[in-house]
């Protein structure tokens, strides 16, 4: 991590004026009771959304579906999240006696924590008066803030490792071992489509980020780094299609396998807020952050970007990406793990690199050869077509076909572990069973070395 930190840090030097952009908000006003509230506001903001999520999640699964989503608790079903808590409040809290009991205990309780650790660098909004203190609507911020995110969300695996490995027992250990592999291929990915953004904002201070996107959103010129973390954040909090950590048809429920009730709970608590963690991310580096959208943003001179309607905006623009968790897990198939990993070492991890050089080449010619933007752009345009057609140019290796069977090939069906019904051109081999069953049928020789009761017996 810290030489992560270090080769990070030194990227806005390495493309600026030789100065990181100073934190934009500015905390010289706060007090104790502010930072108490602000800290109570987004506890309180995140407990309520993820109440908010469950029945968010039912209800837009149901429609897709075709079917209604809960709706018998309450108005529309709104009271069904409420329902859920309660159940797993008053359920049998049953711990496994072979379990490593202090790290059985405090595996749900650290991934909570981390989770709950993101918001405090996300802005809400800009400077605003609360009695009487102006003071930002962000808990706090500081230069490399977003690399305090990453970590974050790298030490909350540990509550899911230690959950599976503590639990002594072998589903549980299989997903704690499938999370470390998921973590470390989708971090990394997820990092290196945030490389391009410090690249061009100049800072990792969250502030200073959004404060960058005044004239443009950067998921506009940052495209394909948008869409290496909008995958990388599906695959980081273990949700459809890549939920492999808890895929309950091949690990019954993986890492909380053996836990219930209000341990449960805690790491039920922690997946949706780290959904809300990644959304925020998304909103605050891609977004425009609390900004409202354009023409909002045009009406009287910006009036929309003052005050607290910035809450409402970066609000709906969180909600606009959990909506996309949810509609991604309405609409693909859970993944093979070979396919998984696929994904996150051989295609995410290289096109993450290849962006960032392209980014940094841009940004450098920029800003050390003064080159024109739109000359650069069209340069790796033409590149780009360049070697479009030259993929179509290169002719495909086809594999020499397989030589043609000359008649009935007898094969194994429980080869594989599992039976496998025969294809055609092949045969099935002869039932241990029926052959007995033909020797017992069959007059034998009384001098022979059996006897058909003896074959039966065999």
């Amino acid at each position: 991590m810290s030489v992560l930190a270090t080769a990070l840090g030194a990227l806005p030097t390495a493309v600026g004026d030789g100065a990181v952009a100073p934190v934009v908000a500015d905390f010289s006003q706060d007090v104790f009771w502010v930072w108490l509230l602000k800290a109570v506001a987004i506890i309180v903001f995140l407990l309520t959304s993820v109440l908010i999520a469950i029945w968010f999640e039912r209800r837009v699964v149901g429609r897709m579906q075709l079917r209604p989503g809960p709706n018998v608790h309450g108005p529309f079903g709104l009271l069904q999240s409420l329902a859920d808590a309660m159940k797993l409040l008053v359920k049998e809290d049953v711990t496994v006696k072979a379990a490593d009991k202090l790290v059985y205990i405090l595996a749900p309780m650290i991934a909570v924590l981390c989770s709950l650790l993101v918001f405090a660098v996300i802005p809400f909004g800009p400077e605003v008066s609360i009695f009487g203190v102006v003071t930002p609507l962000q808990l706090t911020d500081f230069s490399v803030a977003v690399l305090y995110i990453l970590a974050c969300a790298a030490v909350g695996v540990y509550g899911i490792v230690l959950g599976g490995w503590s639990s002594n027992s072998t589903y549980p250990l299989l997903g704690g071992v499938r999370s470390t592999a998921q973590v470390i291929s989708y971090e990394l990915a997820m990092g290196l489509s945030l490389v391009s953004v410090f690249i061009m904002a100049g800072s990792m201070s969250t502030s200073q980020i959004v404060d960058s996107q005044t004239q443009v959103w950067w998921f506009l010129p940052l495209l394909p780094a948008f869409v290496i973390y909008l995958i990388s954040m599906v695959g980081e909090t273990n949700r459809l299609p890549f939920d492999l950590p808890e895929a309950e048809g091949e690990l019954v429920g993986g890492y909380t396998t053996e836990y219930s009730s209000m341990k449960f709970a805690w790491f039920f608590l922690a997946e949706y807020i780290n959904m809300l963690n990644v959304s925020a991310v998304a909103t605050t580096l891609f977004f425009g952050g609390w900004r409202a959208p354009w023409p909002i943003s045009a009406i009287n001179d910006g009036m929309f970007n003052t005050g607290w309607w910035p809450v409402l905006w970066f609000v709906a623009k969180v909600w606009l990406f959990m909506f996309v968790f949810v509609w991604i897990r309405g609409s693909v198939l859970r993944f093979r793990y070979d396919q998984f990993m696929k994904i996150g070492w051989k295609v995410l991890i290289p096109a993450a690199l290849l962006w960032v050089v392209c980014v940094t080449f841009v940004q450098a010619a920029r800003q050390l050869w003064d080159v024109d933007l739109r000359t650069l752009l069209f340069f790796l345009a033409g590149l780009v077509v360049v070697g479009l057609v030259a993929s179509f140019l290169v002719p495909e290796k086809k594999p020499e076909p397989a030589p043609e069977p000359t008649g009935p090939q007898e094969f194994d069906p429980f080869e594989n572990g599992y039976p496998v019904p025969p294809l055609p051109g092949q045969v099935l081999p002869p039932s241990p069973r029926a052959q007995r069953r033909l020797a017992a049928t069959q007059p034998t020789d009384p001098s022979g070395p059996e006897t058909p009761l003896e074959v039966r017996g065999g």
